[in-house]
């Protein structure tokens, strides 16, 4: 799991707020077995992250973490917490050659490249695993697309992007052409501006999109009309429930336990 700490506000604990720049590997007891980053620490140098939003757990053990306050995506070995490829330079917000603006996820693709989520660059990016690393393909939806909160990589070669300014998820092919899209703020009583954070396929072909300022989770067909066949919390009523998902409080990230679909398998 990525945490970045506590806001100022959020907890009579930590009423200033609480930095916590951690990737933290947990047992089932809750017991923290590695980690990565320092609580209280913000940085870049040896064992400091800076607002790590997402973690992926690689096969060969490793860890891929997207180090976005610090714009850059890293692979951490867990035996020394070494890191043994980066993309993206340390502190250098840019679009050229090795940078990123505030990348939001990253995910191994099966080809071995990496899929970056380059949130404020309006872009997905596919680049080599190697060092040096460069782009081999670039995901856009041909211009159209406005904060790139997350990208994967579909079994028939599509990307699936979370388009979040436009309130968007849109499917493009391998050239780019948009193939199917769905708009999460059309929907009576949205939000005018959700801005939706993920969505990912399911193994049944659905989508499953965490709707973020609509405090809601929703499973949409992908077909020409999409419908909704699934729904966690009350559409634009932000709220907490101890016992069912009738209330969310912006909702960033949603899965199917086992469902690899378009995702790194660990």
């Amino acid at each position: 799991m990525s945490g970045t700490g506590v806001p100022p506000g959020a907890t009579t604990n930590c009423k200033a707020g609480c930095v916590d720049n951690r990737v933290l590997l947990v047992d089932q007891g809750g017991n923290i077995v590695w980690q990565y980053g320092q609580f209280g620490v913000t940085g870049f140098g040896p064992n400091q992250l800076n607002t790590p939003v997402q973690n992926t757990f690689l096969p060969n053990g490793n860890v891929l973490i997207t180090d976005q306050g610090n714009e850059r995506i890293i692979e951490v070995q867990r035996s020394n917490n070494a890191i043994v490829w980066q993309y993206g330079q340390n502190g250098i917000v840019g679009i050229g050659r090795n940078q990123l603006n505030n990348p939001n996820a990253a995910e191994l693709l099966p080809n071995g490249h990496i899929l970056i989520s380059d949130e404020n660059n309006n872009r997905a990016i596919e680049v080599t695993h190697t060092t040096p690393s460069h782009i081999v393909a670039t995901f856009t939806a041909h211009g159209t697309v406005s904060g790139v909160a997350f990208a994967s990589r579909l079994a028939n070669g599509d990307t699936l992007i979370t388009d979040s300014n436009n309130a968007r998820i849109v499917e493009v092919d391998a050239k780019d052409n948009p193939v199917w899209q769905y708009f999460t703020n059309t929907r009576s009583g949205s939000n005018p501006s959700p801005l939706p954070t993920r969505a990912v396929r399911l193994a049944n072909g659905d989508t499953l999109i965490s709707d973020q300022f609509n405090d809601q989770v929703i499973e949409v067909t992908t077909t020409t009309n999409p419908t909704i066949v699934a729904s966690y919390g009350t559409i634009n009523s932000s709220g907490y429930s101890p016992s069912n998902a009738s209330v969310m409080n912006a909702p960033y990230s949603a899965y199917v336990i086992g469902d690899y679909t378009g995702l790194t398998v660990p």
